[in-house]
């Protein structure tokens, strides 16, 4: 299936900055709770994340990603997530984020 550009332009992805990050016990896989402050113009979202793999919460804070900012809130379990954080599947399957390789205001969108 192929899309326009203008249907790209339709996902809105920001970088963003982890802010806090603790562990999810309640999530039926294992999962990371992410705080994520995408600068003064969307604020911080909140997230929950499959990444227990290759990340622990307190390695996570100060870390930058790339966030999906304009999809519907989803309740998981007790957290409502407010943005998907991207990543990609290492050889096993497992989440591997992605973010900038440079330090970049918050809230900057992909294009």
């Amino acid at each position: 299936m192929t899309i326009t550009n203008d249907d790209f332009a339709k996902v809105d992805i920001r970088v963003g900055r982890i802010t806090r990050a603790e562990p999810f016990p309640e999530a039926r896989k294992p999962a990371i709770k992410l705080w994520v402050d995408f600068g003064p113009e969307i604020g911080e979202k909140r997230s929950s994340a499959q990444i227990t793999r290759h990340y622990t919460p307190e390695g996570l804070v100060g870390r930058h990603v790339l966030g999906v900012v304009n999809f519907p809130p989803r309740q998981i379990g007790p957290v409502m997530s407010e943005v998907l954080i991207l990543g990609l599947p290492d050889e096993a399957g497992e989440v591997v984020l992605i973010g900038p390789g440079h330090e970049l205001p918050l809230g900057g969108k992909m294009f």
